[in-house]
């Protein structure tokens, strides 16, 4: 039963599965239920995550969301029409979507009811967030549109906000949240890593696709010669190219694929360093959540995310098939194996600086603790 003196509201989202946004929602819905009437809105059943006593869940298809593009189509015109009648029933005060079509739906939704408080977040570099040059242009005529329909915006980086503005014409107030994080039970020991050792132990994690970009830490081990392991977590359609350049590589004693795992800190409590590879963020879990765990850290300094994390968003110009040496970690170019393995090479040979950046790390995920980022959650809610 939810409590006739606290507002409701609504959060609206395609899945609940295993992407980085799903996972921010799962935590800001263990802190929201304290100030608020919660009901989580889903347009597919697909749910990954754990959901906190007390939210009401609302599944608008009986269908999965692997559906052709006519039947999603249809099921767009639905979602809007229950979505839009919930908010009545309800009597929904602050509706928050997360993701780009969920927040155009909000956008629709403020246009025909004036009722309720519309909030959208973005959660991609919307520039690189697009599957091809039609989808970039639907994007750039849509997104002014409803977007500036709603009241408004958060995001999980500054150069997503700036993008929507010059870009996408955004024009509603816009502000950053970073994504949260809960501090783990159990973390790497800094001083334990300052041993002298003639590997590295690697892990990254993320969907195995071309955005991730797993192939370039692939090929900085096969750059010079180690007996470095690394090991991937996650799974998606790339996975069977990755598998077939592992053997042409005759990396197969080096690196191993894991596929999609829960117990993901505990694979990271086995490593000594994370990498991410990828070619665009919205703002990187995984480095996050490596960090939290007290990893030393190397990442691609792509938009957006890593620059902010590592580098406290202070500009880093690296040469191609060089490393920068950030505050908190290192940084390597988009898709240069070469700067990558230069980068491992730095962490292989200087313990001293694997210890320094592991402590750094647990230093660093300290600020982004859920409850430090949901009170300034709830402040942008509230003001």
């Amino acid at each position: 039963m939810f409590n006739n003196e606290k507002k409701t509201i609504s959060i609206l989202c395609i899945t609940l599965g295993d992407g980085g946004a799903q996972k921010v929602i799962s935590l800001l819905l263990k802190e929201l239920i304290n100030d608020y009437n919660v009901t989580l809105v889903l347009f597919y059943n697909q749910i990954h995550f754990p959901i906190p006593k007390g939210v009401r869940v609302v599944i608008l298809s009986k269908t999965g969301s692997d559906r052709p593009f006519h039947l999603k189509t249809i099921d767009s015109i639905n979602f809007i029409i229950k979505y839009n009648r919930l908010i009545k029933s309800e009597k929904i005060d602050i509706s928050i979507s997360f993701l780009a079509f969920p927040n155009l739906i909000n956008g629709i939704i403020s246009t025909v009811n004036n009722s309720v408080k519309t909030i959208i977040s973005e959660r991609g570099f919307p520039s690189d967030n697009v599957t091809s040059k039609l989808s970039l242009y639907i994007s750039k005529i849509f997104y002014p549109i409803f977007y500036n329909r709603c009241d408004k915006l958060f995001s999980n980086s500054v150069h997503i906000n700036k993008d929507l503005k010059d870009n996408f014409g955004v024009t509603i107030p816009m502000a950053v949240i970073y994504n949260p994080i809960e501090i783990p039970e159990k973390s790497v020991v800094p001083k334990d890593l300052n041993t002298k050792t003639e590997s590295l132990q690697i892990i990254t994690a993320g969907t195995l696709n071309t955005r991730k970009n797993q192939i370039m830490i692939i090929r900085a081990l096969k750059e010079v010669i180690n007996s470095d392991k690394l090991v991937i977590l996650g799974d998606g359609h790339l996975k069977t190219y990755l598998n077939d350049e592992i053997q042409k590589l005759g990396l197969e004693m080096q690196v191993s694929l894991k596929g999609s795992v829960k117990n993901v800190n505990d694979f990271f409590l086995t490593s000594n360093c994370f990498v991410l590879s990828s070619f665009t963020e919205g703002f990187p879990n995984a480095l996050l959540e490596a960090m939290a765990i007290g990893l030393p850290c190397i990442s691609t300094n792509c938009l957006s995310g890593p620059l902010e994390l590592l580098n406290e968003n202070k500009e880093a110009l690296i040469k191609n098939g060089e490393f920068y040496i950030g505050i908190y970690g290192l940084l390597v170019n988009n898709n240069d194996h070469i700067g990558l393995s230069k980068a491992l090479e730095y962490y292989r040979s200087n313990p001293d600086k694997r210890e320094k950046y592991s402590a750094l790390s647990l230093e660093r995920a300290k600020e982004y603790h859920l409850t430090s980022i949901y009170e300034k959650f709830s402040n942008f809610l509230i003001n």
